[in-house]
């Protein structure tokens, strides 16, 4: 179990702002037995090509991964069904079993996410997440760790999340996040366009969101503080958000 602090229950966009946070949230989910990155030698493998499975999990993305958990702990039931889009790799539905979760769903369009762990227990499958096979509503809470400025497409991310969750259900995404516009028109990740949000491409997306029956339902507070990445020339952070479905 987690102890979340009542102002996750209440927030829906916060911003990381440090490293100290990244080292924080690492540590707390060491401590909380919810950890699960793979250890050097699967990391190295991989980078060696003796390898093809996923590696499991980013340092990096330590915080987005616990405030995420905070928030599913405070908002979800251990038997709703959480699906988490671009999971190859995703740290969250690892730490999600380890909390009791019991209905954990992961989907990407990489086939080598069928070689993710604990696929007893984790449903994962290849699947485009803006077009699944899943029910109408069959879902309390869709995740997105690092995943939606990956060819960002607003209509079709949220006609199926809001297709996909049930009324009251959650989207809790993190992104790739600087206050002031990056530009990055012509950068190709993963075979596809990459954006860094910045402030205005965050209100926009809220209001993108708003026209499917997702809102904010807490504080909004997109103040940064240092860049935490640095990327392809590029100095930005992450941010968290988390709307609610009418």
């Amino acid at each position: 179990m987690l102890n979340a602090p009542p102002r996750i229950q209440s927030m829906s966009l916060r911003v990381l702002k440090s490293n100290a946070e990244v080292k924080s949230a690492r540590n707390e989910l060491h401590a909380s037995g919810l950890s699960s990155l793979d250890g050097w030698w699967p990391q190295t493998a991989f980078k060696l090509r003796l390898r093809s499975a996923p590696v499991v999990g980013d340092v990096r993305k330590s915080w987005d991964v616990l405030e995420t958990a905070r928030f599913l702990q405070a908002h979800v039931e251990r038997n709703e069904t959480v699906l988490d889009i671009g999971a190859r790799g995703s740290e969250m539905l690892p730490v999600l079993k380890k909390l009791g979760y019991q209905k954990l769903i992961g989907v990407d369009l990489d086939p080598s996410v069928m070689q993710m762990p604990r696929l007893d227990v984790i449903d994962y499958r290849v699947a485009n997440f803006m077009n699944t096979d899943l029910a109408d509503g069959s879902c309390s809470a869709v995740t997105a760790i690092s995943v939606i400025e990956h060819g960002y497409d607003p209509a079709g991310l949220f006609r199926e999340v809001a297709r996909l969750l049930r009324p009251g259900g959650h989207f809790i995404a993190s992104f790739d996040y600087w206050p002031d516009k990056l530009n990055t028109d012509g950068i190709s990740l993963f075979g596809m366009s990459w954006r860094i949000f910045s402030q205005d491409d965050v209100r926009q997306t809220i209001s993108d969101a708003a026209g499917y029956g997702l809102r904010p339902a807490g504080d909004m507070r997109p103040e940064a503080g240092t860049p935490v990445i640095h990327f392809e020339g590029y100095d930005y952070t992450f941010a968290w958000l988390a709307l609610t479905k009418d």
